[in-house]
């Protein structure tokens, strides 16, 4: 583990015991992985390439280093069990990153969907107990078609994660990002400029968002009078915000086989981002997305 994952884990630990976690109340033994310690984990497990649980768990028990900042390492049915039930917790952990960089006062946010698929057969297709959630849909990106599931992230120009969901695909993009502005009202500024793509047009959709105080930038489709452009190098931004989730983080070897399974690694995934970003930040680093010195 490098000096720089260390100071990272460090000053998360502080945050997020600070900030984040409520103090426990009322009767019953206290775990001796704090939550906090829980929250490092997770993000160190994606930050150094583990994707198996097992094998995390086998790498910490035999790292000294990684043992002596958490003695009270779980077994690995342990810690997938508190894994799955801190949901909550890693969605409360992003969304206080994102509010402690100077990225959260941008005018600019971006959206998009990227693929997350979880099966490569038809077989796991009729088994998977992701039935009704997850659905055939097709990834521009590797010109192919896949089974699983769709992640809509919106993020400040530097990719810190501001709100995502999870969505079959064959949803309509305008629907699902719809409703994940509708559920998180009280994160819109009003007159906050909203990038996206080709697939967000329409005047229903553009009457909706102003509705919310948005302003909607997308590129000109061919059909329609110059208004915009292509806006080929700002959509870019978000193009490199996906390639980091699916090229540094795995985003598409996450491994869930259930829906609290996917959204826990989706999740992980963005925490991990989120808290190289806050780093980076802190310690002024001119790159604010690059995790290379933490990944190793």
């Amino acid at each position: 583990m490098t000096k720089d994952l260390n100071t990272l884990l460090t000053a998360l630990y502080v945050l997020v015991d600070d900030h984040v976690v409520p103090p426990r109340t009322g009767r019953g033994r206290r775990p001796d992985l704090t939550d906090g310690e829980l929250i490092c984990l997770a993000v160190a497990q994606i930050m150094l390439g583990y994707h198996n649980e097992r094998r995390w768990v086998r790498h910490v028990h035999a790292d000294p280093e990684l043992l002596g900042m958490f003695p009270d390492m779980l077994t690995q049915s342990g810690y997938h069990k508190r894994l799955k039930t801190a949901e909550p917790l890693l969605c409360k952990t992003i969304i206080t990153l994102a509010m402690c960089c100077p990225s959260w006062f941008d005018d600019l946010w971006m959206t998009d969907a990227t693929s997350v698929p979880c099966g490569m057969s038809r077989e796991t297709v009729k088994r998977s107990d992701l039935a009704g959630h997850a659905g055939y849909g097709y990834c521009a990106s590797h010109s192919r078609w896949y089974w699983g599931m769709k992640l809509y992230l919106v993020c400040a120009g530097d990719g810190m994660p501001i709100m995502w969901c999870l969505a079959n695909p064959q949803l309509g993009e305008r629907r699902v990002l719809a409703a994940l502005l509708d559920h998180n009202p009280y994160l819109i500024r009003h007159g906050q400029i909203l990038l996206a793509d080709k697939g967000f047009s329409g005047r229903p959709f553009k009457q909706l968002t102003e509705q919310m105080g948005l302003n909607l930038l997308r590129p000109d489709r061919k059909d329609e009078t110059y208004r915009n452009g292509n806006l080929g190098g700002v959509r870019q931004w978000i193009e490199s915000v996906n390639q980091t989730l699916k090229g540094q983080l795995d985003l598409e070897h996450h491994g869930g086989r259930t829906p609290a399974g996917v959204f826990t690694r989706v999740a992980q995934r963005l925490l991990a981002m989120a808290a190289g970003i806050w780093h980076n930040w802190t310690t002024d680093m001119t790159s604010k997305r690059s995790l290379t010195a933490y990944d190793h």
